[in-house]
């Protein structure tokens, strides 16, 4: 029996990867100039980044438990096999919410057979732990050979990124307002990675050239078999810098492949514009 494969647009990914048979995705929620939009589905990243640069301050919400709670019983209903990979759940009470709705599901439904896993990962950092899952049930894969894949790349997966303005992650909660207070101050850009699904800081430097090196340098450090893998880069609407950083990592690396996206409107909304992120793995 085929399994169906869930996941949110914190993943970053692109509406078309999620056209594909067995893959389907969760919205998150935008708030923005006095409209509620669904990520992706009625709102392009494009457009939360100029509003954005117009001044304004989006805020998110997690998935609608309506929406679980329809596709979980979609998938009951149709005696099928499911799994989600969520977005890291101390960033978001998505995966809280689907935990509850699967158990609310299961009592009408004994028979649901639904995994979800926390993925304690965020954007394309997120997505290429969904497409290796994707790569994995395409090839033939089982249903516990799909859960290696999705645990094993959710345990390595490395996150380094940068924003232009920490006060989008301290408004949202995601940093401290003092570590932005002082990046604003001293014009320092700070660089960041994900610990435990949590955001953490890694240090602060001044000018963008020495923080594409830094990016280098903790890649070789912490990377494992990097000419082997496909390392993914998203960006806050600057491709010009993305395409700069996919250079650097092609030159020092020649990794098998270098996947670039966007960051979609959920993540950017928290992010703001001119971030870029570097995911690979451990």
């Amino acid at each position: 029996m085929t399994v169906k494969l869930f996941a949110d647009s914190a993943s970053d990914l692109p509406k078309d990867f999620f056209n594909q048979d067995n893959i389907e995705f969760f919205p998150l929620k935008v708030h923005i100039d006095g409209q509620d939009y669904e990520d992706l589905l009625n709102i392009e990243p494009k457009t939360v980044f100029d509003k954005i640069r117009e001044g304004y301050m989006p805020k998110t919400s997690q998935v609608s438990p309506e929406s679980f709670l329809k596709k979980f019983t979609e998938l009951a209903e149709k005696d099928e096999k499911g799994i989600y990979v969520a977005f890291s759940s101390q960033l978001s009470g998505t995966y809280q919410t689907a935990v509850m709705i699967h158990d609310q599901v299961k009592e009408d439904y004994p028979g649901l057979d639904l995994t979800i896993i926390d993925s304690k990962c965020a954007s394309l950092g997120y997505g290429l732990i969904v497409k290796n899952a994707l790569k994995t049930l395409q090839e033939g894969g089982t249903r516990q050979e799909i859960i290696d894949s999705i645990t094993y790349h959710a345990e390595h997966m490395e996150h380094l990124f940068t924003v232009e303005d920490l006060d989008y992650l301290a408004k949202g909660g995601r940093v401290s307002k003092a570590s932005a207070f002082l990046g604003g101050l001293l014009n320092i850009k700070p660089l960041l990675h994900v610990e435990d699904g949590k955001l953490v800081p890694i240090e602060k430097l001044r000018g963008k050239k020495k923080l594409l090196k830094r990016m280098l340098e903790l890649m070789e450090v912490r990377g494992s078999n990097l000419s082997g893998q496909t390392i993914a880069i998203s960006h806050g609407d600057d491709e010009q810098l993305a395409f700069e950083m996919k250079k650097m990592i092609e030159e020092k690396f020649s990794p098998k492949d270098v996947y670039i996206n966007i960051i979609g409107c959920a993540i950017g909304s928290h992010t703001g514009t001119g971030t870029l992120a570097v995911f690979f793995l451990n």
